[in-house]
């Protein structure tokens, strides 16, 4: 079986190649990254990588012609909310096109792989308190162009699929953390700016910013695993929550992290940590992924956040000796 992932150099995809070579020997497994972007999580051992532009169509009608995919695991795009206000334009111009361009490369060849489109829980944007947990029968109010792009990318997968003959399903993911994940999400910088305390690298008081907020996340290891068994068994057409269904506040996630360490710290409130649009609660009904699939999560939260400590622990011990 060859599988095609495309974005395996992000964080997502490490883990996913990763639990692949440990779980679907069988599989063969063709990442692509973006030219010169390189492996951000692990080694990339156990997949034959590919360095493509998924916005030139050219290029990814290459990559398709080299893999003849049987399945397409679409992890590619530009990830943030705060970024797709900076570039509005090149968010939508990656996420929608990008898609397009590889659906459409199959379809012109006849080829007719599963496909799974991995898309946001961004699409719902601000929920009220009765309308948690949200379901996939929600109404969506995008509030972000990268939401927007997101809603746009599945809508056009739910329509390449059945024009090209291809089982496409598509996800909403929630949160979701584990060792590896960047500093740009609050419970990865929490993780560093306490290594960085125990080393000695900075003083020790963490910035923060909306505490209060409630997420639900998942551990990453447990979320790669919900998607190759979506790619196995999810129903053409359909999207799934795949989440927890637990509510944690980011300053609960803090307190584990504390808990985790020796190290005694000033918290301080930083402002341009604290973002308008934020949602205040957001969590998800995982019953159509479980029901699917028979998916659970395994990893509890605990876990997942001291292996993000030790990881960056890890990787500020790789950059040597702290300045004086």
């Amino acid at each position: 079986m060859r599988l095609l992932v495309t974005g395996a150099g992000g964080f997502v995809g490490g883990h996913l190649v990763e639990s692949l070579r440990r779980t679907q020997r069988e599989v063969e497994v063709f990442g692509v990254v973006l030219p010169q972007g390189g492996i951000s999580w692990g080694s990339g051992a156990g997949m034959s990588v590919i360095e493509a532009d998924l916005n030139d169509p050219a290029a990814t009608a290459a990559v398709v012609d080299a893999v003849r995919p049987d399945r397409v695991l679409h992890l590619a795009g530009q990830s943030s909310p705060q970024q797709s206000w900076i570039d509005p334009a090149g968010t939508l111009r990656t996420n929608v096109m990008g898609i397009v361009h590889v659906l459409d490369a199959a379809r012109c060849r006849g080829l007719r792989p599963a496909v799974l489109v991995v898309g946001s829980a961004e699409e719902y944007g601000p929920a009220a308190a009765e309308e948690l947990p949200l379901r996939e029968t929600t109404p969506l109010r995008p509030a972000s162009p990268y939401a927007v792009s997101k809603v746009a990318q599945a809508a056009l997968a739910s329509l390449y699929g059945p024009a090209g003959g291809m089982r496409v399903v598509t996800t909403r993911t929630f949160h979701h953390t584990g060792p590896g994940r960047g500093e740009a999400f609050a419970e990865s910088s929490f993780a560093r700016q306490i290594a960085e305390i125990e080393g000695g690298r900075r003083a020790p008081v963490i910035e923060v910013g909306n505490l209060d907020a409630v997420r639900d996340f998942a551990d990453v290891r447990d979320v790669v695993r919900a998607y190759w068994l979506l790619l196995e068994k999810g129903e053409p057409g359909a999207v799934y929550n795949v989440c927890s269904g637990r509510g944690r506040s980011i300053g609960e996630l803090l307190e584990i992290l504390l808990r985790s360490s020796s190290v005694r710290v000033e918290i301080r409130v930083d402002k341009e940590r604290l973002r308008s649009s934020d949602a205040p609660a957001q969590v998800g009904d995982p019953t159509r992924l479980k029901a699917a699939t028979g998916w659970e999560p395994e990893i509890p939260l605990e876990e997942t956040l001291r292996a993000l400590l030790d990881d960056w622990r890890q990787r500020l011990r790789a950059m040597g000796p702290a300045p004086r």
